[in-house]
């Protein structure tokens, strides 16, 4: 009997050195799948969408051709454009009142002066033919950009792409001046050659002479998978991005789409709206203790007083993006009958978002940054492609859908980031806000100078910036 139970618990004995070694794995193995899972990377859902006329055709592939394009224009064109330039109606201005109230109208009319008797339209479509121009059709609609590659590759040297987005009211010519800069680095004094570009800038859906989307909802997740497209149909497998204004929060997408494709991210504006107790709190010492929250100095000169950098001058900037958000068709249709009227609702953005000062000069400060010729090149984009209310449209398609501009804010960016923060930006963000999105920071750099159209305006600055990351991030 005692031999018979000594047998039987030896059996159980070998039953359970079997099973707790297999339960523990199984353990183990359902532990290593929810940490590894907790750790997964969310992503935004790449998804697919249709923006041409009517039905999408349920036959036959989409021509994925990449076309050259020339940018032309005619007698007709221009002499179009000087009989509305020649029958502008002003407003007389308020005295003393410089951009105060808007564009002052009595600077207004040396602007048109200028673009009706001294701008040469057909050199400056020249100038813009000058880097090669493309068009390919995308989800129903031709999708436009430029693609410059660099004449002259040390040997041993890689080409890094590199996609950069302008935004709103800007527009793919905001990068002429930069591009040179990244294509030929060493001809510029920026570097040896040991990091050398070619870059795509193309043109937002709805803007200069890309195609407007035909259907409603075209927003900047439709965007980032269409630019992703293209780079796709360009050949490359991995590149680096870079965007400013909306092109800001449409890399932004691309990164949290397919990380995998993204080998970088620079931007000249981060938008994270400060929420929640924690944060407020935090604002609220940092007036004091900038330090024990995690402000620099420089954070906390630029973002104090809080209130009234941003939330009045943000609301007195902020104007046409009400009217943008709801029903930019009304306010589009006059800009785009009126060439007048058009320059003063672009132009005056160049101003007071270069620098906030310009607000008190009668000129808006213009012409202390910028040529006449570049600012009315600009214009004219808007103008010949009969675009300003399909750019405004793209207002209502993002902010209907995400009132606060923060809902894919959930989806954090960790591909590897680099932000240069003008010190003349509309708003100012800094570092340790955000990290709460984008978690791998290589390079924060405080721009000695520059607001809103970096590119535009410091191009040597920002390519310096985009230089001093890519290299960084290449030797990771």
């Amino acid at each position: 009997q005692t031999i018979l139970c000594f047998l039987r618990s030896f059996e159980y004995s070998q039953k359970n050195a079997v099973l707790v070694p297999v339960a523990a794995l199984g353990v183990g193995g359902m532990l290593v799948y929810w940490l590894r899972s907790r750790h997964k990377i969310k992503t935004i859902e790449m998804g697919d969408g249709w923006w041409g006329s009517g039905e999408r055709p349920l036959k036959g592939r989409e021509d994925e051709s990449i076309r050259p394009f020339k940018i032309e224009t005619s007698d007709k064109e221009i002499e179009d454009l000087h009989q509305r330039l020649d029958h502008a109606r002003y407003t007389p201005h308020v005295e003393g009142a410089a951009f105060h109230y808007g564009f002052n109208s009595s600077y207004l009319k040396k602007v048109v002066s200028y673009w009706r008797n001294q701008f040469d339209w057909r050199k400056q479509v020249e100038i813009l033919n000058k880097y090669p121009h493309f068009h390919t059709t995308i989800e129903g609609i031709d999708i436009h950009f430029i693609h410059v590659k660099p004449s002259y590759v040390p040997h041993g040297r890689a080409v890094i792409p590199l996609l950069m987005v302008h935004g709103w009211p800007g527009s793919f010519y905001e990068f002429y001046k930069i591009i040179p800069l990244l294509t030929e680095p060493a001809k510029h004094g920026l570097n040896e050659g040991d990091v050398v570009f070619e870059v795509i800038c193309p043109s937002i859906p709805g803007y200069g002479f890309s195609e407007a989307p035909h259907q409603q909802g075209f927003d900047s997740i439709a965007t980032a998978r269409i630019f992703h497209k293209l780079m796709n149909r360009l050949g490359f497998k991995d590149y680096y991005l870079q965007g400013g204004d909306w092109g800001s929060r449409i890399t932004t997408n691309m990164a949290q789409m397919l990380p995998q494709s993204v080998r970088g991210l620079h931007l000249n504006i981060v938008f994270i709206v400060p929420q929640g107790l924690g944060r407020l709190i935090s604002i609220m010492l940092g007036a004091y203790v900038p330090w024990l929250v995690g402000l620099s100095r420089e954070d906390a000169r630029r973002i104090y007083p809080f209130v009234q950098k941003n939330v009045y001058d943000v609301l007195r900037e902020s104007g046409y993006l009400h009217i943008q958000a709801t029903k930019p068709d009304t306010a589009g249709c006059g800009l785009n009958d009126s060439p007048v009227g058009l320059a003063a609702y672009i132009l005056e953005k160049f101003s007071t978002w270069t620098d906030k000062s310009f607000l008190y000069k009668d000129d808006g400060g213009l012409e202390s940054k910028y040529s006449l010729d570049d600012l009315l090149t600009n214009v004219m984009i808007y103008w010949v492609t009969s675009s300003i209310a399909s750019s405004m449209r793209y207002y209502k398609e993002n902010f209907s859908k995400d009132p606060h501009l923060n809902a894919h804010n959930r989806f954090a960016v960790h591909v590897p980031t680099g932000i240069a923060a003008f010190p003349q930006e509309i708003v100012h963000t800094p570092r340790n806000w955000a990290k709460d999105v984008y978690k791998n920071i290589i390079t924060y750099s405080y721009m000695p100078s520059g607001g809103h159209f970096a590119a535009f305006e410091e191009p040597k600055l920002l390519a310096q910036d985009i230089i001093q990351f890519v290299r960084k991030v290449e030797q990771l």
